[in-house]
C-alpha cells in the first residue's frame, strides 16, 4: 500500500510540474497515407471497413474519407465485395456473410489517385481457429487475495466479468474480449479493450477449479457496479486474434495520449500494403460468444 501512495504522489507531481511552463511544437508534416480499419470474421454479419486519409499530427484538418473505391476480400476461391454506404462516406460493409476458419484472406482495396491513377492497397491475414463454445458467463466480485491489487484498489466497487470454457491447446493463443450491455458495444475503441494472451493456460478450463484454487482466474471485463442494474443483459464475443495484432494494439495504446508530456512516442504497426502509403489494420479473428443477464445475488 505504501508503494501505491509512492506511485500516486509521484503521478501527481509529474502532472503538476507537466504544466508549470509552455512547451511550444513544430507542426510535423509529411505524405498523406491512406487508413484502414477492416475486419472479416466467421460471425455471420455485415463486416466493415473503414477508409481514410491521415491528417496532420494535432488534427487541425477535418479528416477527408476515401470514396469511390472498390474493396473486397478474397481466399483465392470466394470473393466478398463490401458496399460503400450512401449514409457514411469511407465506410464499406458487406452483405451478410461468415469468413471460413482456417483459411488466409486477402484484403483489397482500389482506390482512385491523382497521381497513378489507382492505389492498390492490400494486406493478408489467417483466420484462425477458436473454442467452439463458451460454457457459461458469470459476473461476480474479484476473487483474489484481499491484498491484491484489483482488492486493494477497487474494493468491492467492480463487478467482473468471468467466461468459463476448454481453451485451446496452443500456447501462442490470444483472445481479445469484446463487451456488450444490453446490446450496446462497451469496447468501441481499442483503449477500452483487452486482450489476453492464454499462454501457461493453454490447454485449462479456463476459471474452472483448478485456476479457482490458485487464485488465477481471467476476467475479461469490469463494471462499476453503478454501472449494472438487475436484468440487464451482457455479452461477450471472445475473438482469437494473431500475434502481430497484439502488437499492432499494443503501439496504438502506447501512441494514444492527449498529454504530450505524458505519452509514449511510437510508429504504430501496420499490416496493410504498400509501406509508406498506407497505415492501419487488416483482422481476420474467429468468434465465439456467450450471454449473461445480470443478478445481483453476491
Amino acid at each position: 500500500m505504501k508503494n501505491l501512495c509512492k506511485f500516486l504522489a509521484f503521478l501527481a507531481l509529474m502532472l503538476v510540474s507537466a504544466c508549470t511552463e509552455d512547451i511550444v511544437f513544430e507542426k510535423v508534416e509529411g505524405e498523406t497515407m491512406v487508413g484502414v480499419e477492416a475486419t472479416f470474421t466467421d460471425e455471420l454479419k455485415c463486416h466493415e471497413a473503414i477508409l481514410s486519409y491521415t491528417t496532420d499530427l494535432y488534427f487541425e484538418e477535418e479528416i477527408q474519407m476515401v470514396t469511390g473505391a472498390t474493396v473486397y476480400v478474397t481466399d483465392g476461391e470466394d470473393t466478398v465485395y463490401y458496399h460503400e454506404s450512401a449514409e457514411r462516406p469511407g465506410h464499406y460493409f458487406t452483405d451478410l456473410v461468415a469468413g471460413k476458419r482456417n483459411r488466409l484472406y486477402r484484403f483489397c482495396a482500389d482506390i482512385p489517385d491523382e497521381y497513378e491513377g489507382v492505389l492498390h492497397v492490400f494486406s493478408d491475414s489467417y483466420l484462425g481457429d477458436n473454442v467452439e463454445v463458451i460454457d457459461s458467463l458469470v459476473i461476480k466480485p474479484f476473487n483474489g487475495a484481499q491484498d491484491s491489487l484489483p482488492n486493494v484498489i477497487f474494493g468491492d466497487t467492480i463487478e467482473w466479468v468471468y467466461p468459463y470454457f476448454q481453451s485451446l491447446p496452443d500456447p501462442s493463443v490470444v483472445y481479445m474480449p469484446m463487451i456488450y450491455k444490453n446490446d450496446s458495444l462497451i469496447t468501441d475503441t481499442l483503449g477500452k479493450c483487452m486482450v489476453i494472451p492464454i499462454g501457461g493456460y493453454a490447454g485449462y478450463y479456463v476459471n474452472g477449479p483448478e485456476m479457482q484454487e490458485e487464485n488465477k482466474e481471467i476476467p475479461v471485463h469490469y463494471f462499476m457496479k453503478k454501472e449494472l442494474s438487475e436484468g440487464d443483459r451482457v455479452r461477450v464475443d471472445l475473438y482469437n486474434v494473431p500475434m502481430e495484432y497484439v502488437y499492432f494494439y499494443y503501439s496504438i495504446i502506447l501512441s494514444n495520449s492527449n498529454n504530450p508530456m505524458m505519452g509514449a512516442p511510437s510508429n504504430v504497426d501496420s499490416n496493410i500494403q504498400p509501406a509508406g502509403r498506407t497505415v492501419g489494420w487488416f483482422l481476420t479473428a474467429a468468434v465465439v460468444s456467450a450471454e449473461t443477464v445480470f443478478k445481483d445475488e453476491y
